[in-house]
């Protein structure tokens, strides 16, 4: 039987908003310069006919959604600018009723189009999230205040094969906290000192090296790229940054490996050498980000070499709690939640992660605009081993420049943290004047 508070969707449409970077990223062997951010409007309605509506974005990166080397950029971005339209028929067409978690179980459930999982829970999450935030709007209460009894009628257990009976999201969540320290990415292109620089960066009054970004931005964790494939090149940028980060005052490292990595000792002789001739670097590393490759189904590599040195983070290969479950087992010892493969899916991860002992962190696909809301306030509940990523900011600024005027310390980090405290009321708390449709319309259901 449903709740009284139970919606269904009756409402959606979905637009494109464009956006160019300032400085190149790169993502493993593609370099990104542009991405194409999806935003989706969905209506909902409740059991006594009231209707409130919601927002949700996210960047289709495509680089990071679909590696490949046999489908060019385009085709790939394509399909998945087509895949909406696909996701918007099934929410609209449905008639699920039920709360956002309940949506977002049938929404997934539809499957993936030929698209890999990641990159069709990419486009879901856009829907997933606007769905969330419409429920709120409708009950005027905050998203993660309606995650527990008497908002959702199943228990988790129903969400994960009987193994979380007798529990809810509510369970597993931390209350809000309002400041999150935050992490800087230091891409594999970033200019480190002025040394790096080209004569080409842009003149826009941000900072275009990374002892720049720490000095204006008060930074104390960088989370460094790496090539995963060129041990030499790893060590000597670890090295450098680190020292910088010393310099600096910076408190915390973490390593990205790229997932290109396939022999657990390519990771552990790069940290053996890191605590015999650089102990400092290394009690710094606070953890490893994913080193090795996305289907962790089809590579079943046993991490517990890495584990016993530092704490080591699924990240790409986290599509669900299935994946999570798999890892463990594996060896891995924590999680990097991301809202880009939907807030549902987010949530069901964190509860069996936080259930099973593992550690949580809350990672960015530089999410500008809308994309930023929903991925720091998961951040403020989730208990993160120390805040959340947040480099938007570093690619692309201007883009957020609507969002920035009313939430000025979600898009701008000083004194190297966010502050959240301007997000309040139904919903995520963006705010109705933020809630636009922008760019080019995708289309409507």
């Amino acid at each position: 039987m449903g709740l009284k508070s139970d919606v269904r969707v009756v409402e959606v449409e979905w637009f494109f908003l464009p956006v160019e970077m300032r400085v190149p990223l790169k993502f493993g062997a593609q370099t990104v310069r542009r991405v194409v951010c999806a935003r989706a409007r969905v209506v909902v309605e409740g059991r006594d006919g009231r209707r409130g509506t919601g927002w949700g974005e996210t960047p289709l990166s495509v680089a990071w959604v679909w590696p490949s080397t046999e489908l060019g950029w385009e085709a790939r971005e394509g399909a998945l600018e087509d895949f909406c339209a696909v996701v918007a028929g099934e929410l609209a067409g449905n008639g699920v009723w039920g709360h956002p978690m309940e949506i977002g179980r049938a929404l997934q459930g539809m499957g993936h189009a030929g698209l890999p999982q990641l990159a069709a829970l990419c486009v879901q999450s856009v829907f997933d999230l606007a769905v969330y935030d419409a429920y709120g709007q409708l009950h005027g209460r905050p998203v993660f205040e309606l995650l527990g009894r008497g908002w959702l009628g199943p228990d988790l257990g129903e969400f994960t094969e009987g193994e979380l009976s007798g529990v809810w999201p509510e369970d597993f969540l931390r209350p809000r906290v309002n400041r999150l320290p935050v992490w800087h990415l230091v891409g594999g292109l970033d200019a480190v000192g002025e040394g790096d620089l080209t004569g080409e960066e842009p003149k826009d009054g941000h900072p275009v090296t990374l002892r720049g970004w720490i000095r204006r931005d008060g930074l104390k964790c960088l989370k460094i790229k790496l090539r995963g494939n060129d041990a030499g090149w790893d060590w000597e940028r670890l090295l450098r940054v680190g020292r910088m980060a010393v310099e600096e005052g910076c408190v915390w490292l973490t390593a990205d490996f790229n997932c290109t990595v396939t022999d657990p000792g390519y990771v552990t002789e790069i940290l053996d050498r890191l605590l015999a001739e650089e102990p400092r670097l290394y009690q710094m590393l606070l953890y490893i980000e994913q080193p090795f490759p996305y289907e962790l189904g089809e590579h079943r590599i046993d991490v517990r070499a890495v584990c016993a040195r530092k704490p080591l983070f699924l990240d790409e290969s986290a599509h669900d709690w299935t994946q999570v479950r798999l890892g463990r087992e594996l060896g891995w010892t924590g999680v990097a939640l991301k809202t880009c493969k939907t807030l549902t899916g987010a949530l069901v991860s964190l509860a069996w992660a936080r259930a099973h002992g593992m550690t949580l962190m809350v990672q960015d696909l530089t999410n500008p605009m809308l994309a930023q809301i929903p991925h720091v306030l998961l951040a403020a509940h989730a208990g993160t081993i120390m805040g959340v990523e947040s480099n938007g900011m570093q690619f692309y600024p201007a883009a957020s420049a609507l969002e920035e005027s009313r939430h000025p310390g979600v898009y701008r980090r000083r004194e190297g943290v966010l502050e959240l405290g301007t997000l309040s009321g139904p919903g995520f708390g963006a705010g109705a004047e933020l809630g636009v449709g922008r760019g080019r319309r995708g289309g409507g259901a």
